[in-house]
Order: C-alpha cells, then sequence, then structure tokens
C-alpha cells in the first residue's frame, strides 16, 4: 500500500489512470487482440462454427433372440415371460437391430471432404453429416486409419466453409484452445481451456504425440476440431481420461500436422503406408546410458534386430542407440516410430548410432509397415530339476536346454532366470532369457549361468549392471542394482 502526497492529487490520478490503461492494454495481450484480462471466442464461434459438422452414425448389428437354455431350465419361463424367447440349441433364431451414435468432424474442403475420427464410422452402416445451417447428407467413408484414430468422409456439396490448418509445433502449453462438437448430442457446442502439455505418449499409441488440455471434452466430442485463439485447427479431439465416461479434465487431441499426413493419403489411395525399419527399441534410461558409455540418457535403444529386416540388412545390431534420422534429433525411444513412419517405404535414409563408444553412419532403405506382426515365439519354460541358489542380484540361473534353445531360435547362448529370490530392483521376473551383459560401454554374452555368476560375482556391490532380456517376443535392456537381492 502505499499513498499519494496531498499537494499531488491531480497528478496522482494521472499515474492511476496510466496504471489503469496499463493493465487493459495487458489484458487485450493477453486475449490476442480482444479487450478484457480473459479471452473473447465469440468471433472465433462466428468465423468457425460452420465449418463445425456433426456426424451421426447408423449401425446394424445381429444378435441371438434369446439364452441358450432348454425348456428344463428354472429360468426359462422368467425369459418368456418378460419377451426373452429362448433359443433351442444350435441355430437359433437371430434377429438385427440398429443401433446409433454420435460424433463431430470439420471440413477440409470447400467440395465437401471432412475429417473426423476413425471410431466414430467404426462399422457404420448409414454416415450422416448435419451441417450448422441445417442441410444433412448421406456421407461416404472413403477411409479410416486406426493408428492415427482419423477417417476422410466425402459429401454431395460444393462452396463450404472450411477450416483453416494450424501448425501444432507453435502451440504453446498454457496457451488457450477451443473446442465446438456435438457433446451429448448438442451440436455447435464450444468449450474452452489452455493447453496441458504436449508430446503426451499414451499405451498402445505410440505413433501420436498428443496434445493434452483441460477443455471438456465428452461423448460426441470425438472427431471434432481443437482450434487455436487464431481460429486454426492444430487437433482433432480424440481422447479423454475418465473414470465416469465423461469430462474429467484431461482430454487429448491428435496433432492436426499427424492427422493430415494421413487424410491425404486416404485421399489419394484409399489407405495410409508407413515405413519401418524392423528394430524393436526400448527408452534410454540414466543407467542405460551409462552402461553404453553415452554421456546423456537420449536416443533409442536398439534391444531386437528383425531377421532379414531393413535394418538387420543394414548392419544396425542389437545395443545401437539410434541418436538421428537424416539429421533430426531422436530425444526419446517414443520419437523413432513416429519418424519413421512418416518416411515413404522405399526411401533411404541415414540413422546415426552410437555403438561402443563412438558414433556411425548406417544407411537402411525403409519397408512398408504391415499390420500383422508375424509369427512369435513363447518364453522358454524351466525343466524340472534340483533348484540352484540365488546369486548376488537374488537371480535363481540355470542352463537352457537344447529343446529350449530351439524352441526360443537361439543358435548360442542364453541363460534362463528360474527364479527371483528377495528384492530386485529391476525388470527382472521368472522366465526371462539372459542374452547379454552390458557394461562399459561392452556387450559380453551369456552363454552359461555359471559363467554369468562369475561375472556378476567381480563386481562391487552396489554397482549396476545392465542385462540384454528376452521375455516372450520381445527383447529389451534392463539395468538392475548388485546387492539388492543379496540372501547371504
Amino acid at each position: 500500500m502505499f499513498s499519494a502526497p496531498s499537494s499531488t492529487p491531480r497528478a496522482f490520478l494521472r499515474a492511476a489512470f496510466v496504471a489503469l490503461a496499463t493493465l487493459v492494454a495487458a489484458g487485450s495481450a493477453m486475449g490476442q487482440g480482444r479487450t478484457g484480462l480473459l479471452p473473447d471466442f465469440t468471433e472465433l464461434y462466428q468465423r468457425q462454427g460452420p465449418a463445425v459438422v456433426s456426424v451421426d452414425v447408423t449401425q446394424k448389428l445381429t444378435r441371438q433372440r434369446g439364452p441358450d437354455i432348454s425348456e428344463d431350465d428354472p429360468f426359462y419361463e422368467f425369459f418368456r415371460r418378460f419377451g426373452q424367447i429362448p433359443r433351442q440349441g444350435p441355430g437359433g433364431q437371430e434377429r438385427q437391430f440398429e443401433t446409433q451414435s454420435t460424433g463431430s468432424g470439420f471440413i477440409v474442403s470447400g467440395d465437401g471432404y471432412i475429417v473426423t475420427n476413425a471410431h466414430v464410422v467404426d462399422d457404420a452402416s448409414e454416415v450422416t453429416v448435419h451441417l450448422s445451417d441445417k442441410r444433412e447428407f448421406v456421407a461416404k467413408v472413403i477411409g479410416t486409419d486406426h493408428r492415427t484414430d482419423v477417417a476422410l468422409l466425402k459429401i454431395d456439396a460444393k462452396d463450404l466453409p472450411r477450416v483453416t490448418i494450424g501448425d501444432p509445433d507453435k502451440l504453446k502449453v498454457g496457451e488457450w484452445v477451443v473446442a465446438i462438437g456435438k457433446p451429448f448430442g448438442l451440436d455447435n457446442t464450444m468449450t474452452a481451456g489452455i493447453v496441458s502439455a504436449k508430446g503426451r505418449d499414451l499405451p498402445q499409441e505410440n505413433l501420436v504425440p498428443f496434445i493434452q488440455t483441460d477443455v471438456a471434452i465428452n461423448p460426441g466430442n470425438s472427431g471434432g476440431p481443437l482450434f487455436n485463439m487464431r481460429g486454426e485447427v492444430v487437433g482433432i479431439n480424440s481422447l479423454i481420461y475418465s473414470r465416469t465416461g465423461g469430462y474429467m479434465g484431461l482430454a487429448f487431441a491428435v496433432p492436426i500436422d499427424v492427422a493430415m499426413g494421413a487424410v491425404n493419403q486416404l485421399k489419394e489411395k484409399g489407405r495410409v503406408t508407413r515405413g519401418r525399419i524392423g528394430v524393436q527399441i526400448q527408452e534410454v534410461s540414466k543407467e542405460a546410458a551409462a552402461a553404453f558409455g553415452l554421456k546423456q540418457p537420449t536416443g533409442a535403444l536398439v534391444n531386437g534386430v528383425e531377421r532379414n529386416g531393413p535394418a538387420g540388412k543394414a548392419g544396425v545390431e542389437v545395443g545401437d542407440i539410434i541418436l538421428k534420422v537424416d539429421g533430426r534429433d531422436v530425444g526419446s525411444s517414443n520419437d523413432l516410430p513416429r519418424i519413421i513412419t512418416a518416411v515413404h517405404p522405399g526411401t533411404k535414409v541415414n540413422l546415426t548410432i552410437w555403438r561402443k563408444g563412438t558414433q556411425k553412419d548406417v544407411g537402411v532403405t525403409v519397408a512398408e509397415l504391415k499390420d500383422d506382426a508375424g509369427a512369435t515365439q513363447g518364453r522358454a519354460r524351466p525343466v524340472p530339476k534340483e533348484k540352484a541358489k540365488p546369486n548376488r542380484m537374488g537371480l535363481v540361473l540355470s542352463d537352457l536346454t537344447d529343446e529350449q534353445r530351439r524352441e526360443l531360435d537361439l543358435k548360442s547362448g542364453g541363460v534362463l532366470v528360474e527364479d527371483v529370490v528377495g528384492v530386485v530392483r529391476g525388470n527382472v521376473q521368472p522366465g526371462d532369457i539372459v542374452l547379454s551383459i552390458v557394461q562399459n560401454g561392452q556387450m559380453t554374452e551369456a552363454r552359461s549361468a555359471t559363467q554369468v555368476n562369475e561375472y556378476l560375482a567381480r563386481l562391487d556391490k552396489g554397482a549396476s549392471v545392465t542385462l540384454q532380456l528376452r521375455r516372450g517376443d520381445n527383447q529389451f535392456f534392463a539395468t538392475v542394482k548388485l546387492g539388492n537381492g543379496d540372501t547371504r
């Protein structure tokens, strides 16, 4: 608090007026050209609302008329009374019925192309698009891409209002964004919030760096646009995190550049093709970086190389850390599939890798990513025998039999983890196969249980060691601290 000298009341009032004007100007800047301390969304709604549509979907399902029970069952009369006539064994009566669902979408071209979510139009027998001017059209599904949850629709119309595509890379956390859609069937509903995070990784969704917002998104908003304050579409509202089925403050949008990459392919050829190089990867932890002699935990650690795949043919090895693709940094393991899948199959890319303490470049010709992963191998099962004693890590190890090695398609090496005793801080489980030990940038093949136990016995207590493991179909590296499982 302060008080102005009584001799200068006019000067004080003038200063106060200037301060107030400054605050209003600052608020106007915060609102990006609009008056007040908070943004005004009215102009954005008026300009962009007509380009947002509702998408109504009809699905035809087939279901048995009643449960498969006999007349002797005590529940038979219960189902009969309530109109659920039980079917009598195989070949019972079936009935078709229709279900309706709704979503949102937005017009990307004046000649009737509309973008929405793939899950909105899944198994649709009919898709109807409703425009803001009350017109409605039966839409054709040009194609869907479930990896990015994008669908492209087409209606027979011309001179339609369309959205402006923005650049999600320019979005900043804390920036205002708005959604327009059809939550719970309420047409052209606008909700607002901020960008909560960028590049969010979600389980089973590693090809999409989601934009996280706190914009109210509810059932029916799916497929609708996320706008920045310039009225540009920066994302497609696709997912929410909820324990109730409704809004809980966590919403996720597919970045529009990722979505439009799929849309353009769907428009050109009705499907989306992606690149692959045939490697399994994992994140580079601080401990793994130290084990491989890398100063910073960055890049994608290769824990498996597909036999006769593009990377394998080019000389990429297990234990390599991919740092760059054509000069583009791979900051984390999730960056690599996003970069590679965006490459057109048949293109040759340059991988900068870290191997045994040095960088080198490897040229790889990208192949096409298929939906089916192919055949898999199971986890090795221990053969009943006298149980070995745990080593310093608390791991009970045993040699693989010839039969187990054939089952796992291993020509040599490999040690079975029979059991884990005590507290072992690391991702090691019974049934895992130890393939190699990594320390000081060098990989040593695990040839026998005795060899691995003797190797670990020579290390100082409390030291960390990185193991290359195989679990089921997957290979990965796990760092474990010695002594934690010591039972002596």
